[in-house]
């Protein structure tokens, strides 16, 4: 995707070349764009979610004649083939957006001189909108442009001010709406246009968030980067299951770990012989499909099979479930309460002292609902 800023000043999507359908009509595409039925509402923005139009409406202002007719489908097997259309619809508006920001500039109407604006990190926490500090909370209702995440609830959304922008870049595995360099290119061109830009992250953006990543890029083409923490997954989530990352005795170190795989295999990134520490809690992000091997790995190398673990599955919100379970059961446990992303893994000894933590020792595991 070029920069937004030099694309052709044209209102339709039939001129770009790099879209690869360009018969649909918008309410074929928001047929694509819909999501599945399933028991119990996710409390964050998933990729086909219908809340994701209805918040972002503005970027498809050409089409608003079409309205979705049902907020369940079918999900199209090429999902390349739908991002692409979903950003051929997001252009001409946000090509206008980036009009009236420089007009604003211009005329020093609110954006200072003729300086570029301000690029704001904000983490959002794990999922409680009680949790944001008081300064994201300023950040948020301040900004003229928010691109947003996966991970950052429906609810913190709600606390973004009437007048700004919404903008949808969550990934998930095996789709990302945006690429990471196209999410470079946004906030670079609306930073330039003079716009006030939050990138609102899930949890903290300089842990597991490619925050570190954007801030780097920006800073080197002269844009000034603010990072506003958030509440990490690990902290928010031990601290509602009364989890103590570290404890006398028991824990001395606390080791967060990403469960990503390399070219989306089953292995994770990390070497599992130096994280099979018996006095130190390991904190996984992201580790659903690779936490078999690194389960098996990890009692390898040597940490005991009954290592008190729980997976919490929506933490912090009222969705929230947790299987609490031994090492070597853990996997089969997720599987059999079907737990899906995002879920956090804590696995050590402090486990055991949550007041959660199952009391029989005949029982492999428990699973606790939150309603």
């Amino acid at each position: 995707m070029a920069l937004i800023n030099k694309l052709p000043s044209t209102s339709t999507t039939t001129s770009i070349p790099s879209i690869k359908i360009k018969s649909l009509t918008f309410k074929q595409v928001f047929t694509i764009h819909c999501t599945s039925n399933s028991q119990k509402a996710s409390p964050f923005t998933e990729k086909h979610s219908i809340e994701r139009y209805q918040r972002d409406n503005w970027l498809y202002n050409n089409q608003q004649q079409h309205q979705p007719s049902s907020s369940s489908c079918p999900v199209p097997d090429n999902q390349e083939f739908v991002r692409d259309y979903d950003i051929a619809l997001q252009l001409p508006e946000l090509r206008k957006l980036l009009d009236v920001l420089r007009e604003k500039r211009e005329i020093g109407n609110g954006f200072g001189e003729k300086g570029p604006g301000n690029v704001f990190l904000v983490g959002t926490g794990p999922g409680d909108p009680d949790l944001l500090t008081i300064k994201a909370l300023r950040v948020i209702e301040g900004a003229d442009l928010l691109l947003y995440d996966r991970l950052v609830s429906n609810e913190v959304l709600d606390l973004v001010g009437p007048n700004a922008r919404l903008l949808y870049v969550g990934k998930t595995a095996g789709y990302h709406s945006r690429t990471q360099e196209e999410i470079h290119q946004l906030l670079l061109s609306f930073a330039e246009a003079g716009a006030n830009v939050v990138r609102l992250k899930g949890g903290d953006p300089l842990v597991f968030g490619r925050g570190g990543e954007e801030m780097d890029f920006l800073q080197q083409q002269g844009i000034e980067v603010k990072v506003i923490p958030g509440i990490t997954a690990a902290s928010g989530i031990a601290a509602e299951l009364g989890i103590p990352l570290t404890h006398r005795g028991v824990a001395n170190s606390v080791r967060f770990l990403t469960g990503h795989s390399r070219k989306g295999g089953t292995d994770p990134l990390f070497v599992a012989e130096n994280a099979a520490d018996p006095d130190s809690t390991l904190v996984v992000y992201m580790g659903l499909s690779t936490l078999p091997s690194l389960a098996s790995k990890l009692m390898y190398h040597g940490l005991p099979d009954d290592t008190p673990c729980a997976a919490i599955e929506r933490g912090t919100t009222p969705q929230q479930r947790i299987v609490f379970a031994e090492l070597k059961n853990l996997s089969d446990e997720i599987a059999s309460h079907q737990l899906v992303s995002p879920t956090l893994i804590i696995i050590g000894k402090v486990v055991a002292l949550s007041p959660l933590w199952p009391h029989s020792v005949n029982e492999t595991s428990t699973l606790v609902e939150f309603r």
